[in-house]
């Protein structure tokens, strides 16, 4: 008597649902590496942008340079200056210096795009937790300037940098492992 078996055994079952498993386990965790790398990716592209855009203003202000220093610019720190230097207003150009520094700070922070989460507006549109300092000649002129943008990122890092920027605020981890640095070097003749 001849008997042949139709149909899948119980075992080979298992071993195509533990291929199956592992293999959409392996997805899910690629899936979730990738958003975090394109979180990254875009944190450092918006830093990079950012530094472009205060190299510009201070190339436009070469007068004032050491108005631009500063140790900490972001999470709101700078106060609504007395002259709004719009179009059609005239303004020193040390007015334009601390109107370029408010501005800036603002972008950094997100606010040109925002949405209310649980009834409170919340910026979306900067980096997470930035800060950002300005270095130069101490009384400004020509010379070399870095701009430092500090932001949180997602992941630990074991190679901490020894910038001090934002290295106090205590947004970064207790060993600032999850700080990113982005230090744009320019030079500004006057």
């Amino acid at each position: 008597m001849d008997c042949r078996c139709k149909g899948v055994s119980l075992m080979e079952l298992m071993v195509a649902l533990v291929v199956l498993g592992t293999g959409s386990l392996s997805m899910a965790a690629l899936h979730t590496l990738a958003k975090r790398s394109n979180f990254e990716a875009v944190q450092r592209t918006t830093a990079v942008m950012l530094a472009q855009d205060m190299v510009a203003r201070m190339r436009a202000n070469t007068g004032v340079l050491e108005a631009y220093l500063s140790n900490g610019v972001g999470g709101g720190v700078k106060s609504v200056p007395a002259r709004n230097c719009g179009a059609g207003v005239p303004c020193t150009p040390l007015q334009l210096a601390v109107f370029d520094l408010y501005q800036w700070e603002r972008a950094i922070d997100g606010i040109s795009e925002s949405r209310t989460i649980s009834g409170t507006l919340t910026q979306t549109g900067g980096l997470a937790s930035p800060m950002a300092c300005i270095d130069g000649p101490a009384l400004g002129g020509p010379g070399i300037y870095t701009i430092t943008i500090v932001w949180r990122g997602l992941a630990e890092l074991t190679n901490v940098s020894a910038s001090a920027c934002g290295a106090a605020s205590g947004n970064y981890g207790a060993a600032l492992e999850f700080r990113r640095i982005l230090n744009f070097n320019t030079y500004i003749s006057s």
